[in-house]
């Protein structure tokens, strides 16, 4: 079962998923959007298949910092565009495990998942 996890180390939720997957003895490859950015065709698969609301992450400091043309411009179709040019927009960790992805951490879903 292959396990590809995208995020940021230094974020908090990363760290607690990262820990539940190494708790459970669960390998996994790790993408650092910080050092490999994030893949256009990629993020906009998850937009696909989850939502905006649920991959775009409204709630940080850096949608807050968004000039209102980038506001503008996710309201208006361009979310994928971007989120790929400010990855922390994307809301962490997506993984991605037999066709399924799961967004965020939340770890009663991811008991289920896994």
């Amino acid at each position: 079962m292959a396990i590809e996890f995208y995020g940021i180390p230094n974020c908090d939720t990363v760290k607690k998923a990262r820990v539940w997957l190494e708790a459970k003895g669960l390998a996994y490859t790790f993408h650092d959007f910080k050092k490999e950015g994030a893949d256009p065709a990629r993020v906009a698969s998850w937009v696909e298949a989850k939502g905006l609301d649920t991959v775009l992450n409204r709630r940080g400091t850096t949608f807050r910092n968004l000039s209102d043309a980038e506001k503008a411009a996710i309201d208006a179709g361009d979310a994928v565009r971007v989120m790929v040019e400010q990855p922390s927009l994307i809301k962490r960790p997506v993984v991605e495990r037999e066709g399924a992805i799961l967004v965020g951490f939340k770890e009663s879903e991811w008991d289920a998942s896994f």
